[in-house]
């Protein structure tokens, strides 16, 4: 089950997106009077809130005075579309996986100190672990935190440890840092990562780099399951065939 994840909403920022929103639905673009008149909103809240859109670049004045969406966000959503081609590539590879090895197979990308899930596909067997596209994990959590970070420069990987205490999640974490970094080094060498109820305690996971720039963000492929599905002398063999698996999701990225 999902977490609930307990949070202050920043009402401002709601308003931008609402805004945002409006504009780009408008062909000919919209004036402050006209987007507050349609939102409801305070004209001077607008106001405020477009010409900083504007000055960051996300919004633009067309010859008509008009307010249109801007070329920041149209560098965005190009980054964006890689995690969608990821997405989209890695699809097929998914299904191969899970059917497979019978484990949940899950791709996703870093985004800030967290691991979004950008795609999945459960596992055929009844009793199965399963979490949702979007769902965001903690870096330093389970075997995708650690592929992931195996991609970065060591110094990089470094800082992170540094500035960010070790959680401690089930008995089997590692929270020292000079060990955790030993571990990343490892899946350098080794080219996968492994969690043995590292995060949730009875679950197991193997999760390999994907090491194509055309993934856009930091990318990793990942199986989870229960430890009585992914056994020890099993993992050998479920590594080297996710491992073939990344460097084939990695070739297809490569060529577009």
């Amino acid at each position: 089950m999902k977490p609930k994840v307990e949070f202050k909403r920043v009402p401002a920022i709601d308003k931008c997106f609402s805004i945002l929103e409006v504009i780009s639905r408008s062909e000919t673009g919209m004036g402050i009077s006209e987007t507050a008149r349609v939102l409801e909103y305070n004209k001077s809240t607008v106001f405020n809130i477009v010409h900083t859109l504007q000055s960051l670049g996300i919004l633009e004045n067309n010859k008509d005075n008009r307010f249109i969406l801007g070329p920041v966000l149209y560098v965005l959503g190009r980054k964006a579309a890689k995690n969608f081609n990821l997405a989209e590539v890695a699809r097929p590879w998914l299904e191969k996986v899970a059917k497979e090895t019978r484990l949940s197979a899950f791709v996703g990308t870093l985004s800030g100190e967290r691991i979004t899930i950008i795609d999945k596909v459960d596992s055929p067997v009844d009793i199965k672990v399963s979490s949702e596209i979007g769902m965001r994990i903690p870096l330093f959590a389970g075997a995708t935190g650690k592929a992931l970070l195996a991609q970065m420069p060591e110094q990089r990987v470094k800082e992170l440890l540094r500035r960010k205490k070790l959680k401690r999640y089930t008995p089997n974490t590692c929270t020292d840092p000079d060990r955790y970094l030993e571990m990343v080094r490892q899946v350098k060498n080794q080219g996968f990562a492994l969690d043995k109820e590292e995060y949730i305690e009875g679950i197991r996971a193997i999760a390999v780099p994907l090491n194509s720039s055309q993934a856009g963000a930091l990318s990793a492929l990942w199986v989870v399951g229960l430890s009585s599905q992914l056994k020890d002398e099993n993992i050998k063999g479920c590594a080297e065939f996710l491992v073939q698996v990344g460097k084939r999701i990695d070739k297809k990225l490569s060529l577009g």
